[in-house]
């Protein structure tokens, strides 16, 4: 097999750094879509919830948070990682090819730099927490402190519990990076 001018090993290097940058751009519209759905799902649910006076159904609210918080964190990890390999891969390897001194993607490194970048990635992890967390947990007190309290649901609610700890623990070990 023989190389060609027109593949060279920099144009698949391009090809592949423009089709991640799009994926990983799907990637953080869908993501942060997730936030908005998640709360338009929980406040429908109270909504109902306080119309039929139904508090069982509150006990909807942790799934979706669970379903949708472990949907938002899959794809900040591969929004992370695309970053990640960008940066530390592709980068230097096209810029090997170029024979650059410097970041091929200077972007990538240089965002991560910014000033109150740390604040700015604690803040939306209390976002994150309140959405995915705090908000279920609330919908599961109140069930928990209503009158339609039954053994079998309230052994559902605190295996949901667990799992929402699981995933709050998560969403902190993720703001550490």
């Amino acid at each position: 097999m023989t190389c060609t001018d027109d593949v060279s090993e920099g144009k698949i290097l391009l090809a592949e750094y423009d089709r991640l940058k799009e994926e990983q751009k799907t990637r953080i519209g869908f993501r942060d879509n997730l936030l908005y759905f998640t709360l338009a799902a929980a406040t429908a649910v109270v909504a109902i919830t306080a119309q039929s006076g139904q508090s069982r159904l509150l006990l909807s609210v942790p799934a979706i948070c669970l379903i949708l918080g472990w949907t938002y964190l899959a794809n900040d990890e591969k929004i992370s990682a695309i970053g990640c390999y960008v940066r530390d891969g592709l980068g230097p390897r096209l810029g090997q090819l170029a024979c650059a001194d410097g970041a091929v993607f200077g972007w990538e490194v240089y965002h991560r730099n910014v000033s109150g970048r740390a604040l700015r990635k604690r803040l939306q992890t209390a976002v994150d927490l309140f959405t995915y967390l705090v908000l279920p947990l609330v919908c599961t007190t109140a069930f928990w402190c209503s009158p339609a309290v039954q053994p079998l649901l309230v052994l559902a609610s605190l295996v949901q519990t667990l799992a929402l700890a699981v995933l709050g623990w998560q969403f902190l070990r993720r703001t550490e990076r």
